[in-house]
């Protein structure tokens, strides 16, 4: 099977100031693509358009808070307006709340760990969606989690709802619009070494770190998702790293 040539292809990348957003902008745009990058802040996105460009690539940044639907909009018109279209969209934006678990968490706390890693992913898609399905092409890569493979005290009720339902919403995508050339992806990695840990109640050891996933690790998975050719949907993929830290 040929891998798809990514070359000129446009790739919007959400939650690219840091970790698994950061990695897949960086291997998508090394693979050739047009890449633009969302987040909240804009010092690492721009930052991020540098290290893109002295490497020879194409990126421009558009900050961004995902759970501000309208902003979603203006966005993904601005990128149209821009480069005509977007073939490849990364949505890796998400937070969890360091007082996550029942007895402490807020409703404030729940707001606001689902209006950014699931409605904020919804937004992404629907902004995206009638174009792409005008085109009869296009593929969405969600960034879900192992928390959406079961239940775990680790993660809290909100995060583990989001990405239960991230997945859900993910396959839903692709029930409805895979016959219009639309594939949809919901990759869920286990522990990743990202500023996200830096949430958690228990600190994860830098020992820890350095022996479970790396960004790097989910961008060359990214990338590969990309990479296949338009008739090939890989619609959920599990990636964990190969030391379990829960069971020793």
């Amino acid at each position: 099977m040929a891998m798809r040539d990514l070359s000129g292809q446009v790739a919007w990348i959400t939650g690219a100031g840091t970790g698994i957003g950061e990695s897949a902008a960086l291997k998508l745009a090394e693979a050739g693509c047009t890449v633009v990058v969302s987040g909240r802040r804009a010092e690492p996105l721009d930052s991020l358009v540098e290290r893109i460009a002295a490497g020879g690539g194409t990126a421009s940044a558009e900050p961004l808070d995902v759970s501000d639907k309208h902003a979603v909009a203006s966005v993904v018109d601005r990128i149209l307006a821009e480069h005509g279209l977007v073939d490849i969209a990364v949505l890796s934006a998400g937070i969890n709340v360091n007082n996550r678990n029942w007895p402490v968490v807020t409703t404030d706390a729940w707001d606001d760990v689902i209006n950014i890693d699931l409605s904020g992913a919804f937004y992404c898609c629907h902004a995206l969606v009638p174009g792409m399905r005008e085109r009869g092409d296009g593929l969405i890569i969600n960034v879900s989690s192992m928390a959406a493979k079961g239940v775990s005290a680790l993660t809290g009720p909100a995060y583990t709802s989001a990405k239960h339902a991230m997945n859900a919403m993910t396959a839903s995508l692709l029930v409805e619009e895979r016959n219009n050339g639309i594939r949809a992806t919901a990759i869920c990695p286990g522990e990743v070494a990202t500023p996200i840990l830096d949430a958690r109640p228990v600190p994860v050891s830098d020992e820890d770190k350095a022996r479970i996933l790396q960004s790097e690790d989910v961008g060359d998975l990214i990338l590969f998702v990309a990479q296949q050719p338009a008739h090939v949907t890989l619609n959920e993929i599990l990636i964990t790293p190969t030391y379990n830290r829960f069971d020793v």
